[in-house]
């Protein structure tokens, strides 16, 4: 942010500086025991959130220099910085998840679902009547809550957060508008705290602005990158943890892997992979291929429809404008994870405990907040660190300030508070 610039001169450049101080923040550094897919830990190792966002930063950077480079080549004499864009992908794309709660994506249903269907419900008067944003709450985002990781000044914190560039900042934006425009659940860019903050970026970078009333903007031409590596890892990595752990038989992941290729190519790599024994170096072979393939076709279709995206104008994933072959394999493997991994059962528990834990934690913290001259408020309170404002002024900023605690939980921490705020589990005397 604007706060933190100075004169001095850098080997970093301001963007390199973002992923440093990413990969070196605590919030970063705790992904690595929140669920991606499958629960954690377990005896065989599958990816959590840290390795996922580690792998989406590599592939961000990839489509960033190959789209970087072939900009350069097409605009030779232009001034813009088309070196920094993978610089700048790979930043955005180390920070997409930061603000993902535990428990996999079923914590951010658990969070939206407490204030639409559970006790939290009852707070939406005195949110409103207050002017706080109940859609925020309802809609619970895990990319707006990493926008607010990132820009809020938590107590006893430097001003600007993480002091991020504003275009990385923008790069991680999915959705460049207010809840109040959203149509499909968990779908927006930035709480109504985090609102002005957005703006000034978003202005400061000349976005197009399409509404003042709900806010929105159209998309940062990046976010198209970040998007992109997202969608390449976490489909072609879960795959890869489904065999590992047997959801999928070994010949099942090849063919599902191959099938992205036309039948020339898969007798080539069917005779690259048989020179290995490994099974799962056979598999990370497909693996590897499959990604390089799927980040060669996102970058020829931004780099197709550079101009409607500059404009405004495109719509949808890069993803779901790849080559029609590729494309309806992808469709496919995302279908069949949907049924055998998304649904398998030690998903579903992981979830179903998800929903049970952080329900719990959000209603007996937010009663603490509410009723803080109570004395058992004043114990549970004295749990939470100092750096959440849960004595703010408002019920909004401080049902903001519950769920800045628990969201940025591990699963295991999550679970252990739970267990001793329950009395199933003491400390060691």
């Amino acid at each position: 942010m604007e706060d933190y610039h100075d004169q001095r001169t850098h080997n970093r450049t301001d963007f390199q500086r973002d992923y440093d101080r990413l990969i070196f923040s605590s919030p970063f550094r705790r992904l690595q025991n929140k669920t991606q897919v499958f629960p954690l830990p377990g005896s065989i190792f599958v990816h959590n959130r840290l390795t996922h966002s580690l792998e989406v930063s590599c592939v961000g950077r990839s489509l960033g220099y190959l789209v970087g480079r072939s900009l350069r080549e097409k605009y030779p004499h232009s001034e813009a910085s088309f070196d920094s864009i993978e610089s700048i992908v790979s930043a955005a794309c180390l920070a997409h998840d930061l603000g993902n709660p535990p428990f996999g994506h079923s914590g951010e249903r658990a969070i939206s679902t407490f204030f639409s269907e559970g006790e939290g419900g009852k707070l939406q008067g005195k949110i409103v009547e207050e002017g706080g944003r109940w859609s925020d709450l309802i809609n619970f985002e895990g990319n707006a809550n990493s926008i607010r990781l990132l820009v809020h000044q938590f107590a006893g914190r430097r001003k600007g957060g993480f002091a991020m560039t504003y275009s990385t900042l923008a790069s991680i934006v999915k959705y460049p508008y207010s809840s109040e425009k959203t149509s499909k659940k968990n779908k927006f860019g930035f709480f109504q705290s985090e609102e002005a903050d957005f703006v000034r970026v978003a202005d400061d970078l000349g976005m197009l602005r399409l509404n003042d009333s709900p806010l929105e903007y159209c998309r940062h031409p990046l976010v198209f990158l970040v998007e992109a590596a997202d969608d390449i890892c976490y489909q072609v990595m879960d795959l890869e943890d489904a065999h590992k752990l047997n959801i999928f038989s070994t010949e099942e992941t090849i063919e599902m892997l191959l099938a992205f290729f036309p039948v020339h190519k898969r007798e080539h790599l069917r005779q690259v992979m048989q020179k290995v024994d490994d099974v799962n170096e056979k598999i990370a072979y497909l693996r590897s291929s499959v990604i390089g393939l799927l980040v060669n076709e996102c970058a020829d279709v931004f780099l197709a429809h550079e101009e409607e995206i500059l404009k405004g104008e495109f719509q949808g994933a890069l993803i779901k404008h790849v080559s029609e072959e590729v494309r309806d394999c992808y469709d496919r493997c995302a279908q069949i994870s949907f049924r055998k991994i998304y649904r398998s059962k030690d998903v579903l528990d992981v979830e179903i405990a998800g929903y049970r834990i952080i329900s719990f934690l959000l209603k007996t913290l937010l009663e603490a907040a509410e009723n803080a001259n109570h004395e058992y408020s004043k114990i549970l309170l004295n749990r939470i660190p100092e750096q959440y404002e849960v004595g703010a002024s408002t019920t909004y900023q401080r049902a903001l300030a519950v769920i800045d605690f628990v969201s940025g939980m591990t699963d295991v921490y999550a679970l252990d508070l739970y267990r001793k705020i329950t009395g199933m589990s003491l400390p060691a005397l």
